[in-house]
């Protein structure tokens, strides 16, 4: 298993189109393409990103497929439209927490 982690803010004024998106989109789009989301945070105070989401995929070339596709860019572009700062890394999956 690998993790894909994902960091990024939320454009204020956009939180409620934002929510909407991932509850309808993205999280149902990360489904499909073989990404399982398995941890969520969301920041409340500090200087950090906002919101960190863990997504598991079964191995590296499950996750660089996901990636690279077509669905993903789709839906990496109408993520853009509601954050700022977005990154993503792959990396091998161990237990707890990871950065």
């Amino acid at each position: 298993m690998v993790k894909v982690l994902m960091s990024w803010d939320i454009v204020q004024g956009r939180e409620s189109e934002y929510f909407e998106f991932v509850v309808k989109e993205w999280a149902p789009g990360l489904q499909k393409l073989g990404i399982e989301t398995h941890e969520v945070w969301f920041t409340v105070y500090g200087d950090v990103p906002q919101i960190l989401v863990s997504g598991l995929a079964r191995d590296i070339a499950a996750a660089h497929k996901a990636l690279h596709s077509s669905e993903w860019q789709r839906l990496e572009g109408r993520l853009l439209e509601y954050v700022t700062g977005f990154k993503h890394k792959v990396i091998a999956a161990s237990g707890g927490f990871q950065l």
